[in-house]
């Protein structure tokens, strides 16, 4: 049995939902935009930026299963399926399997969108999407995370193809030229947070290796002397029977810096694929020290938009901004909308519990 939940803390923005599949327009006529989802989050030039992540399929034919993905020319090619082929596994609304290989139902894009009151977005003009570039995004990129330091953004995304799932870094410092740097962590690995300071001279992420034979869906630490080489890798937080992370976990965005640690706001997630919202706080000047731990989430999908959806109860977060003692967190709903909610961190770590790694 899944422990009792405490009230939410969340001050869910009034105007939610900020952004539906209907306020953007495809990538291209042959598309239809399914989903928006869980999108990095940072300020430049005085505005608040969303990178969302947009998931998009081709218009359906009765009895048949169309799939978008990115060929070798980087150009989007449409497979399609016999719905009644008994090779064909559809079980799943987000992957289906043919014949013992994996396909997504959707091809994801990152799409910018700007405002400049953190509650009315719109793409701006001259800011092109973030596209798949290789074939280890062949079957598109998804939900980033930013980190800026000293003027230059870091982009950990996930990449996904036939090969598997890892994290691609890429830079900017006006988003609208970027370096690419590739896979940093191969797979399978996603859910990659850069922290936003060097801590004893060195860079520190969290990120998701999955061991589905040994281990889990944890929560691991990675440091680094160039953003571009891993190790030391230690495993930071674990999933834990019969609570709200239960089944897999994952850091969201970069970890706030508080006067009592770092504090990370993690999606957790139940064998009935329940995704919640809980928090550690970690150690100043040794992250890989876990000082406290949610022992229940203090957001869960509660809200008509966070439960019902293209893959609904769920509220799954990559990116904030913070003031003050205030977190504006900006968060995936139900797998199909884009929402906000207001936070105060003093009230977030008087929720959580000390616990002794």
């Amino acid at each position: 049995m899944r422990k009792p939940s405490m009230l939410s803390i969340a001050n869910r923005f009034e105007q939610n939902p900020l952004l539906k599949p209907i306020d953007l327009k495809p990538s291209s006529a042959a598309m239809k935009i399914e989903c928006l989802l869980n999108p990095g989050v940072f300020q430049f030039e005085n505005m608040t930026w969303l990178l969302l992540r947009v998931a998009e399929r081709p218009e359906q034919i009765k009895g048949q299963i169309s799939l978008p993905i990115y060929n070798e020319r980087g150009e989007i090619e449409i497979l399609r399926f016999d719905e009644n082929d008994p090779d064909l596994n559809t079980a799943d609304a987000r992957v289906i399997s043919y014949k013992g290989q994996d396909y997504l139902t959707t091809l994801s894009h990152l799409r910018l969108v700007c405002s400049s009151d953190g509650k009315k977005f719109y793409e701006p003009v001259g800011y092109s999407p973030l596209l798949g570039k290789s074939k280890l995004e062949a079957y598109g990129i998804e939900d980033c995370r930013v980190t800026e330091i000293d003027g230059l953004f870091y982009l950990t995304y996930t990449m996904v193809s036939h090969a598997g799932v890892g994290v691609g870094l890429r830079t900017t410092r006006d988003w609208k030229n970027f370096e690419h740097a590739g896979m940093i962590f191969p797979p399978h690995n996603k859910d990659c947070a850069i922290f936003n300071e060097q801590i004893n001279g060195k860079y520190y992420a969290l990120h998701r290796p999955s061991s589905p034979q040994l281990g889990g869906n944890y929560i691991w630490l990675a440091e680094s002397p160039d953003m571009l080489h891993w190790g030391n890798h230690q495993c930071l937080a674990t999933t834990r029977p019969n609570h709200f992370d239960s089944a897999r976990m994952g850091a969201g965005a970069a970890p706030i810096k508080t006067g009592q640690g770092w504090l990370e706001i993690y999606h957790g997630a139940d064998a009935h694929h329940r995704y919640c919202l809980g928090a550690l706080l970690l150690d100043l000047k040794d992250p890989s020290k876990v000082i406290a731990r949610s022992e229940q989430p203090f957001m869960e999908p509660t809200a008509d938009y966070e439960q019902t959806g293209f893959f609904g109860n769920v509220v799954f977060t990559n990116g904030h901004i913070v003031k003050g003692d205030k977190i504006y967190m900006y968060y995936g709903a139900s797998d199909e909308v884009i929402c906000g909610a207001e936070f105060s961190i003093q009230e977030i770590l008087s929720t959580l519990t000390p616990t002794y790694k």
